[in-house]
């Protein structure tokens, strides 16, 4: 077990959520940079709180690796719990002279969750009542509008905008995590779990590269060293969502499909691989490269995006990852939205003049997840099909125009074309 580096930097941190993400990416690389001699956490599952604090601020995250599994300790972490008042006057001393802040939260719907004061509260009287240097304030929402969202409500409550030495930056996180909280699967995984007296770990991958909107604080540099800075973030967004985000969903429902239960057994099964290979590379990253090549990044070529494509799928099901088809097909109702990794990806497609018949088949693999599911997503009783092999093409179209709702763009009707083509493939490929 590798330890953190000591406390000798200038910088201090602050972070919201104790999650996977704040516990393996921001405050590990924050301990690991040297350059910040305080890290804080605010965090409201007060089981955690005091079994990282029993523990003398230490912790433990599990870091999946090619080769096999790391556990790594984290030293003087402060985890406090807003609801406490003692811990709610220290935070927000933290944020005073916070130099980085990061929001790991559920949803940016959490800006504003919170009994003894929101995230955003809490973040706009520490702002002023700075005596920070400068103060950025990293945002991981999964949301490509998360900092504007976060520095508007800041700014409600303020009632004032920041100043000109405060920056609120998006992000975007590739890195796959979880957190097991079953007593049998730590064991069989051999894992650390986060402190004594907690049954449950936390497991992220290795991989590292995080983009962030560039920070534009003149004369300042973040403490975070590991972040690689972008002038313009949306076309990596957009890689995220419709080339990684598209291609774990697909192969999670196809997997479901073929009966398969961990993400790792689908590197036996050649068909399921080379229909996400074909959906990654020929659309998705076709369409990806035709529409943001101008950027000028290496990404945004056909090797740059092979590249991309090819370690993401080994990452996808790296079994030392220990990811689930369930896990990484949850939530399927959103992840069927119209603008959302599927159907947005298959939009963006059109767009470019691709046809999107991979993915197609992926979409039409989720529909049969929903249906699957019909009683915790509320299906309507007219839309519970015995079998998606028995659904026609106007069936097709009802359950799709009700996921949609009223959300959905110009491309629309040659979506549900091809998921209608798709549904023979999907028969075939499932008896296959």
């Amino acid at each position: 077990m590798s330890q953190a580096k000591g406390r000798e930097g200038r910088h201090i941190f602050t972070g919201f959520g104790f999650g996977p993400i704040q516990a393996g990416l921001f405050v590990k690389e924050a301990s690991y940079s040297g350059n910040f001699q305080r890290l804080v956490v605010s965090e409201v599952d007060p089981v955690v709180v005091d079994a990282v604090r029993a523990n003398m601020g230490s912790y433990y995250v599990n870091i999946a690796k090619a080769d096999g599994i790391e556990a790594v300790r984290i030293d003087n972490v402060e985890l406090l719990n807003p609801d406490v008042d003692a811990h709610r006057r220290q935070l927000l001393a933290a944020l005073a002279q916070s130099t980085e802040i990061a929001t790991c939260l559920p949803s940016v719907d959490f800006y504003t969750c919170g009994r003894s004061g929101t995230v955003a509260g809490l973040i706009a009287e520490g702002l002023e009542n700075s005596v920070a240097e400068a103060t950025v304030i990293y945002t991981a929402e999964n949301n490509n509008r998360a900092a504007q969202i976060l520095e508007h409500k800041v700014n409600q409550r303020r009632g004032r905008a920041a100043s000109g030495r405060t920056q609120f930056l998006n992000t975007v996180i590739g890195k796959m995590s979880r957190v097991i909280d079953s007593p049998a699967e730590i064991a069989e995984l051999n894992l650390v779990p986060i402190a004594p007296g907690i049954s449950r770990a936390f497991l992220v991958e290795q991989f590292n590269r995080i983009l962030v909107d560039r920070c534009l604080v003149s004369g300042f540099k973040p403490g975070m060293e590991a972040f690689i800075e972008k002038d313009d973030l949306l076309p990596f967004e957009a890689a995220k969502l419709y080339g990684h985000n598209a291609v774990h969903a697909l192969l999670a429902y196809l997997g479901a499909i073929k009966g398969c239960k961990a993400m790792s057994e689908l590197t036996e099964n050649r068909a399921v691989m080379d229909i996400a290979g074909q959906a990654f590379l020929d659309e998705s990253g076709a369409a990806l490269i035709k529409k943001y090549t101008g950027c000028g990044d290496e990404l945004f070529t056909k090797a740059g995006f092979t590249r991309y494509a090819e370690d993401l799928l080994w990452r996808i099901t790296n079994p030392y990852l220990a990811d689930t088809i369930e896990r990484a097909g949850r939530d399927v109702l959103r992840k069927l939205a119209y603008y959302d990794r599927l159907f947005g990806t298959m939009d963006m497609v059109f767009e470019q003049c691709i046809e999107p018949r991979n993915m197609a088949l992926g979409a039409m693999a989720g529909i049969a997840a929903l249906l699957k599911a019909a009683e915790e997503n509320e299906l309507p009783a007219d839309l519970r099909f015995d079998s998606w092999r028995k659904m026609d093409n106007a069936g097709i179209e009802k359950i799709v125009k009700w996921v949609w709702g009223n959300e959905y763009g110009s491309y629309h009707q040659q979506i549900i074309y091809a998921v209608q083509k798709a549904k023979k493939a999907l028969v075939e490929f499932a008896d296959s």
